[in-house]
Order: structure tokens, then sequence, then C-alpha cells
């Protein structure tokens, strides 16, 4: 989880190609609607991301009622998105990666053909709540490197 920007879907991929599981992509789960939205450069509000969340934990819960593995990236900005996503379900492993602002900005402003703005950046900081109970990398570490934090700490 983190920010856009802070290098989740590099990471998410790297390890889930490492790990030899599937990857899952938040952003593959938005309603076309969040998409024009973000689009626009206009933010995501909580009932906007309602469906959204709820699409990710269907997924999460099909994955896990079929003992099967696999590494999701999503912004998770909110206490409240996390308990969406995690509340009773066991075995999950939540990593934050954590980058300064001046950071993420200059990376989103960097990316070409995404929907999401480098001036939406600040929203995301504005509404992110750090968590308390995950692993915390920080964003100026190599994906090698934040893979390899990730599989040590998790012993996987």
């Amino acid at each position: 989880m983190g920010v856009a920007g802070s290098g989740k879907t590099t990471v998410g991929r790297a390890l889930a190609a490492e790990l030899k599981w599937e990857y899952f992509e938040a952003d593959d789960f938005h309603p076309p609607a969040n998409v024009a939205k973000m689009s626009r450069g206009e933010p995501l509000d909580d009932a906007d991301r309602a469906p959204w969340l709820a699409a990710i934990r269907r997924k999460i819960d099909e994955r896990l009622g079929g003992g099967r593995t696999g590494v999701f990236t999503c912004s998770a900005l909110k206490a409240a998105y996390r308990r969406v996503l995690l509340d009773r379900a066991a075995g999950i492993a939540l990593v934050y990666l954590r980058g300064s602002p001046e950071t993420i900005a200059q990376r989103v402003a960097s990316r070409e053909g995404h929907f999401m703005k480098a001036e939406m950046v600040r929203s995301q900081f504005e509404a992110l709540e750090p968590p308390e109970d995950a692993l915390t990398i920080e964003t100026r570490s190599s994906p090698v490197e934040i893979v390899a934090c990730i599989r040590r700490h998790h012993g996987i």
C-alpha cells in the first residue's frame, strides 16, 4: 500500500514474479466512472472508493477461499479502507511503501499514460493515514531491495 507513485506496481510485480504468485493491481478493479473522474484530475471520495474496495475484497476472499496465494497492490490510504480489505482475512501481510511528497510528485509527473495526475498527489497525502501494523519501507530503496526486505521480514 501507499500513495500513487510509491512503487506499488513495480514492487508488487517483482515480488509476485519471484514467488511465482499471481499479481493483482488495484487499478484494474476501478469502475469506469472512477477512471474517468481521475482522468479529469478529480480525486476520488469515499463513495467512489466503496465499490472499488469491495471488488478487491471479493478477489482477496476468492483467493483465500481457494487456498491460493497472491500479491495485491492497492493505495489503501485510510484505516477504514484497510479494514474493508483485511478484516477477518487471515494470512495477509501489509506492506507500506512510504515516500516524501516531493519524491512522489516527481515520480507521478514523469509517468506517461496513467490516469493519476501529478496535481492529485497532494490529495493522496491529505487522505493518507499511515498504518501502524504494517512493514514500512522507504521508497528510496530500490525495488530489488524492497522485495528482498519483504521476503526476509515475512520469511517467504
